[in-house]
């Protein structure tokens, strides 16, 4: 029997991004901790994948395919949520992300274009949000930005100023939303994920493991479970909140 701190029965959570990496394993953590799960993403079979999962596990689920950063979508998917699910409470913003960028070379609507998916859907889709949330007694927003935010590294120009402003988003919606919504991030470091899995030839793994304290890269079911501790009752007294999920590591190792 789970610690009553960390259940969510009878949540009801919204998961941008769900279809695979750390939005899926997100989703599936907190369908086990006793929420039903209302999924979005672009690809229509990757939800249902996951959708089966959740089904398994006893859980609800829905699924909304389409493109977070259209409002459309974002109106589809909070109506639905509420309609067939019968509240929304918890919101994980997973959507986004960009590669790196050399700084005499990408120009001003490619950088426009990162800065605002990273940023902007988190911020709409938190406001179309929180009238649920509050209609439903209270609820919990977290962010997923990145170490990106804080490290200085070369060609991150774009992606660590865009997740910097993801943080400091957080901090201010946490402000404007509390008490009855909390709003928190996690600063995911080097998860093993498909879309770093090109990325890493041997040599730079183990040079990133070795420069870990914690001697190993990170899963997607670590950043679930920061999201699960987040969104549940134990963090009820935590908002406005970075929360570095890294394996200890302080500066850039990749």
């Amino acid at each position: 029997m789970a610690h009553p701190l960390f259940s969510l029965a009878g949540q009801v959570a919204v998961v941008t991004g769900a279809g695979k990496g750390i939005g899926k394993a997100c989703a599936i953590a907190l369908a086990q901790a006793g929420a039903d799960i209302a999924l979005t993403a672009r690809t229509q079979a990757d939800l249902d994948a996951v959708a089966r999962e959740i089904a398994a596990l006893g859980r609800r689920a829905i699924t909304v395919a389409g493109d977070i950063s259209d409002e459309a979508t974002m109106d589809t998917l909070v109506a639905r949520t509420v309609a067939e699910l019968g509240r929304l409470t918890i919101l994980i913003n997973n959507a986004g992300g960009t590669g790196p960028n050399h700084p005499l070379k990408m120009g001003g609507a490619e950088f426009s274009a990162a800065l605002v998916w990273n940023v902007a859907p988190a911020y709409l889709m938190t406001q179309k949000c929180v009238p649920a949330m509050r209609e439903a007694g209270g609820g919990a927003v977290v962010n997923i930005s990145s170490v990106a935010a804080r490290y200085a590294q070369k060609h991150f120009s774009v992606y660590g100023a865009a997740k910097a402003a993801l943080n400091q988003l957080t901090r201010n919606l946490a402000q404007d939303f509390g008490p009855q919504v909390r709003v928190n991030a996690i600063e995911p470091g080097t998860i093993m994920t498909e879309a770093l899995a090109p990325f890493l030839t041997p040599e730079r793994k183990e040079r990133m493991v070795s420069t870990t304290p914690l001697a190993r890269l990170g899963q997607p079911e670590d950043i679930a479970a920061a999201a699960l501790f987040l969104a549940s009752p134990a963090a009820g007294w935590i908002t406005g909140k970075i929360l570095g999920v890294d394996g200890g590591v302080e500066a850039p190792n990749f």
